[in-house]
């Protein structure tokens, strides 16, 4: 079950899910995209503004004038001592006639400066008080895309009579987070459209005697300011915020500058609350201030309606890419794409954000192309350690543990078949009639031995990086040059062979001392090409090899008993060894059954190569003599060498001195080419 779950589709649900998230968009989703977005005003540099100045009512004005709320003449003194070119904009709501009754004294204070007054939306009145600028609207006559509310704050009659402009403090906070990020140029209160305490007061700073605002089907398009350049936002006239601005803060104890937007607020501890903003709390004229300057400097941060389908889209790619760079590249190169690919959303998103100030939101786009890699890496190397676990499982015991290594490293030496010039070597076991029935009912004890057998037959292979194919019965099959090169695989199939037959006689020293009779081995060697890799049922199946060369080898190795030799070596292999390394003799010219062309078979002793020219050379001219049917001087070489090579050959000589006995009494053809037929295999 777990295998299936790792399956590279699989990673095609999270994706999937991905997706959802990205068209549902909840909350948890939006809590992060903000957060994104607030990262990103952070981060941008501070830019110092001179023209607006925020005037504090702080903690020293409070031990100047005592508690606040203070008597309007006391705001009205401070309008006195102010200077007369600059722009006033009191950021505090006189919806009610002052309980001191000095509403005269700030009212003639204000006749006298550019003032501009707060209103405020509210859920509780029921109508919109007082004068206003109207709104000329262009396009769908449908203001029905505005924030509503029933009813409005607005200044007392004696003192909005005198402002140059009343404006609505509004801001609507983010959900699920709370912050304010954006706040409406324009709203409706009681039917009518007010303008933002902001667009007023720029509507005062510009000298612009109105608004106009464009609605489409889709909503609000922008905002004008007289003859200004319009303001784009956002369907519902609201403008992003720009917080990234560092004003100059007075008390309003001390001397008002000159030639200024002041921005008046209260500050002091206790009696205005804080606003979350994404660089942090600020007080409600400070919020004012940032849209203001936003609207003055012209700044525009743009969340195109496109966004959410371009980060769908951005986030389907990145994730599909990241799937074919896991499971279609290398290790490496795979990685760095997919990390790369993992950036890719934060890169763009950024760029974006630099370049044009256009808000993309990445957050999701890296989340769930991280989530992807996090999967397919997984699941890649899940199916990975599987693969490689099946190899040291199947390996383990056929080839050395470097060799095993090797092809955990590089599952596709198994995996992917392959036409290869390899050399093959069977082998057989002689003498196990009388072995067996030493044991007689002991199979325990004779199957430790045979194991113990097999271990050493089997040592001298993987010491050469050689591959068991299998065993069958007490016969073996390995093969060289594959899936590990060799370039001189025939030299080592050839010394391997010989390592072989010196493991079985250590062997033999072992089990003759124990009471068991010796054992043999018969081995045949042969090279050429073949088809290797994994063969066999899609539950049962194993690396194997074959080819016209592997059932020569197999048919060479069939005819060590018959020419009484330990080790054949087909003539092809031969040829590739160096002849100064190895004692060859030739044995004979076979067509093996199903074959035409006769193959020439020859054996390899294990003696010094030197100490053997002699006869080895009259073994030679033996078989020259042997083509040219000189029979009974080949038997006479026969005999002359029987006890040369140790006496290894004296098998070989008697089986031969009977083959030139038969052919004597052949009818042969002058031109025969000395090949003799096989009838068995």
């Amino acid at each position: 079950m777990l295998k299936q779950l790792t399956k590279w589709w699989t990673v095609l649900f999270t994706i999937a899910g991905f997706a959802s998230l990205s068209i549902i968009n909840p909350n948890i989703i939006q809590s992060i995209e903000y957060a994104y977005y607030d990262t990103l005003q952070q981060n941008k540099e501070k830019e110092i503004i001179e023209d607006i100045v925020l005037v504090n009512i702080d903690e020293k004005a409070i031990a100047a004038k005592g508690q606040y709320p203070w008597p309007r003449g006391s705001i009205a003194d401070y309008l006195r001592d102010g200077p007369d070119d600059s722009l006033y904009v009191l950021n505090v709501i006189y919806s009610e006639e002052d309980r001191f009754g000095e509403d005269n004294l700030l009212a003639f204070e204000m006749q006298q400066k550019a003032v501009v007054l707060a209103s405020a939306p509210s859920q509780q009145l029921t109508g919109g008080l007082g004068t206003f600028v109207g709104v000329a609207t262009f396009g769908e006559q449908n203001e029905n895309w505005l924030y509503k509310f029933p009813g409005l704050l607005y200044p007392v009659d004696g003192l909005s009579n005198f402002a140059y402009g009343v404006g609505a403090t509004v801001a609507i906070p983010d959900k699920p987070t709370g912050v304010v990020r954006r706040a409406p140029l324009v709203i409706q209160a009681a039917g009518n459209s007010y303008p933002s305490l902001a667009l007023d007061t720029l509507r005062v700073y510009t000298g612009e005697p109105s608004y106009q605002m464009k609605v489409g089907a889709n909503g609000v398009e922008w905002v004008r300011i007289g003859k200004q350049d319009p303001i784009t936002t956002n369907s519902f006239s609201e403008l992003p915020i720009a917080f990234w601005n560092q004003f100059e803060q007075i008390s309003i104890t001390d001397p008002l500058p000159s030639g200024k937007v002041l921005i008046f607020g209260v500050t002091a501890e206790g009696v205005s609350n804080p606003v979350s903003t994404p660089t942090g709390a600020m007080y409600p004229h400070e919020v004012q201030a940032h849209l203001i300057q936003t609207v003055l400097s012209g700044v525009e941060i743009k969340i195109p309606d496109w966004s959410a389908i371009f980060e769908l889209f951005f986030l389907v790619v990145v994730c599909l890419g990241i799937l074919g760079a896991v499971y279609g590249l290398p290790i490496v190169p795979g990685v760095i794409t997919s990390l790369l690919l993992v950036g890719s959303g934060y890169g763009v998103s950024w760029w974006l954000w630099s370049d044009s100030l256009t808000f993309v939101d990445a957050s999701l786009i890296s989340l769930g192309s991280l989530v992807v890699f996090a999967q397919s890496s997984f699941n890649n190397y899940y199916l990975t350690f599987l693969e490689k676990r099946a190899i040291m499982k199947q390996f383990a015991g056929y080839c050395s543990p470097e060799v095993v290594t090797i092809l955990q490293q590089n599952p596709s030496l198994v995996k992917d078949g392959m036409k290869k010039d390899v050399s093959i070597v069977f082998s057989d076991l002689r003498g196990f009639t009388p072995l067996g029935e030493s044991f007689g009912d002991d199979v325990r004890g004779l199957t430790t031995l045979m194991n113990g057998y097999m271990d050493a037959i089997t040592q001298p292979v993987l010491d050469a990086n050689g591959m068991i194919i299998k065993y069958i019965g007490d016969a073996s099959m390995h093969i060289h040059n594959a899936p590990m090169e060799d370039n001189d695989h025939a030299k080592t199939a050839v010394q391997t062979g010989i390592n072989m037959l010196r493991a079985v006689e250590k062997f033999n020293d072992k089990i003759t001392k124990e009471g068991r009779p010796p054992i043999g081995m018969g081995a045949g060697i042969n090279s050429g090409l073949g088809y290797v890799g994994e063969m066999g049922s899609t539950s049962r199946h194993s690396y194997d090899i074959l080819g016209d060369s592997v059932s020569t080898a197999a048919r060479i190795e069939s005819k060590c008993k018959e020419y009484g030799c330990l080790l054949l070596v087909g003539e092809e292999t031969v040829s590739r060894c160096n002849p100064e390394e190895f004692l060859f003799l030739k044995v004979d010219d076979l067509a093996v059954k199903g074959k035409s062309v006769g193959v020439g078979i020859y054996t390899v002793l294990d003696l010094v190569k030197d100490k053997y020219n002699k006869p080895a050379e009259m073994h030679e001219a033996m078989h020259s003599n042997y083509q040219k049917q000189n029979f009974d001087k080949a038997i006479k070489i026969c005999n002359d060498l029987m006890d040369c090579f140790e006496g290894q050959m004296q098998g070989y000589y008697k089986m031969w001195i009977e083959r030139c006995e038969y052919m004597k009494t052949q009818d042969l053809p002058k031109d025969w080419n000395g090949v003799f037929i096989a009838t068995t295999k």
